[in-house]
């Protein structure tokens, strides 16, 4: 753990990952804490819960490029406090609005979302020296851990047991709170020898969204999707199996496995491929449909959980060295997107398989869309060694296609 202490030692990076933390929790149970306003405030279904949840998730999952497009060139705090603001507003007139209004200002709010996550990581990039970014980044993997682990449950508890317009308005407060003193902190986001690079040196999107980035899109797509389904698989396992109340335990146990694997992975002497990491991930999440109880269960989230967080601290890695300085939040808010996709798409995905075929094949499709993205992944690796450049290289195939579906959301750079 002498890493570690030293990473905490790095000037900056205690207050960073401490207020940070408060704020992630906060964004993560966000879409919960609308859920349960309006299935237990407004007394709709959960059908309409979800359309609020949609919303916002869809919001989110645009928003996190252009937030970081206007990060790179105007700098994180003035961003900070534009989104504070907007969040501010949105969360106190929550109780107030009408289902109808609800979903269009969810929207507005995932679109305009305080980027915790993109500033965090692109101050981690800056404040750490090269040979010990995989610790620093296992560190926030791990921190992502913690936050899904104490966020959506205590959203749960006190929305059922005191008030959902009153958790509303405490989830809005901590990610103003969150927000703002990320802002009052406002790390720098490039390194000692990247400080002067300027709206002018802003390279082309074609020239750094390249076979390597579109690589870790790609992967960072498949993981949330292969997260967001086993979490449904383990709920659908435990149902059939008559043993649903012990569904906290199991993606409890997945997730204390991810942190301690997090926190493992960071002191290893040098970091593993992300396609090979989210491979195992997939293979070890496809035969956790056989476990037959509870205790089975997660004895299996136990070995899946171990490669979660240390798959996720790979990728943001990897984006923080493939985008060039001028461009790193557009690229840290794609990620964000391709996360906020795969979350999206996992569980309708897998909740499909499980209609058609059971649990076990929910689990099945859940690590197959993992092995699926890693084996992409693979191959544009390979393609962006072979072509022997570093984050430049022409663009070709799917390169091609990638780099205009951006170009056509973002517009032309």
């Amino acid at each position: 753990m002498t890493g570690y202490r030293r990473i905490l030692a790095l000037p900056g990076m205690t207050p960073l990952l401490g207020v940070s933390l408060i704020a992630r929790a906060a964004i993560t149970a966000d879409v919960m804490a609308l859920t349960m306003y309006v299935v237990l405030a407004l007394k709709l279904n959960y059908v309409a819960a979800g359309g609020v949840a949609a919303a916002m998730t869809a919001g989110m999952a645009l928003g996190g490029p252009l937030l970081g497009r206007l990060i790179d060139r105007r700098g994180a705090r003035p961003v900070l406090l534009a989104t504070v603001a907007l969040q501010a507003g949105f969360w106190a007139i929550v109780p107030l609005l009408p289902y109808a209004v609800l979903v269009c200002a969810a929207f507005a709010a995932g679109l305009l979302m305080v980027p915790v996550q993109p500033v965090t990581r692109q101050a981690i990039a800056a404040l750490t020296p090269q040979g010990r970014r995989q610790a620093a980044f296992a560190l926030e993997s791990v921190q992502g851990e913690l936050s899904y682990l104490v966020g959506p449950p205590l959203v749960i508890l006190f929305a059922a047991k005191v008030s959902p317009d009153v958790v509303a308005w405490v989830v809005g407060a901590a990610i103003v709170a969150g927000g703002a003193g990320l802002a009052l902190l406002d790390p720098p986001l490039r390194a000692g020898d990247e400080v002067n690079v300027g709206p002018a040196d802003r390279p082309r999107r074609r020239e750094w969204l390249g076979p390597g980035m579109i690589a870790v899109l790609v992967m960072a797509f498949g993981t949330t999707m292969l997260l967001a389904g086993t979490d449904l698989a383990i709920v659908a396992a435990l149902e059939k199996a008559g043993q649903v109340s012990w569904a906290a335990v199991v993606v409890a146990v997945y997730g204390v496995s991810s942190v301690v694997g997090g926190l493992v992975y960071g002191t290893l002497p040098r970091p593993l491929p992300t396609w090979l990491l989210l491979a195992l991930l997939g293979l070890a999440t496809v035969p956790a449909g056989l476990a037959p109880s509870w205790p089975w269960l997660c004895l299996a989230a136990a070995g899946a959980g171990v490669l979660t967080a240390p798959t996720l601290s790979t990728m943001a890695d990897a984006v923080s060295r493939l985008a060039p300085p001028g461009v790193r939040g557009e690229a840290t808010g794609l990620q964000s997107s391709a996360y906020g996709a795969g979350f999206a798409l996992g569980s309708p995905i897998v909740g499909g398989a499980i209609d058609l075929a059971g649990p076990a094949s929910g689990f099945a499709a859940a690590g197959l869309a993992g092995l699926a993205a890693a084996l992409i992944g693979y191959l544009l690796s390979k393609r962006r060694r072979r072509s022997g450049a570093g984050v430049a290289v022409a663009p070709v195939g799917v390169q091609d296609e990638a780099v205009e579906m951006v170009d056509g959301v973002l517009g032309k750079p």
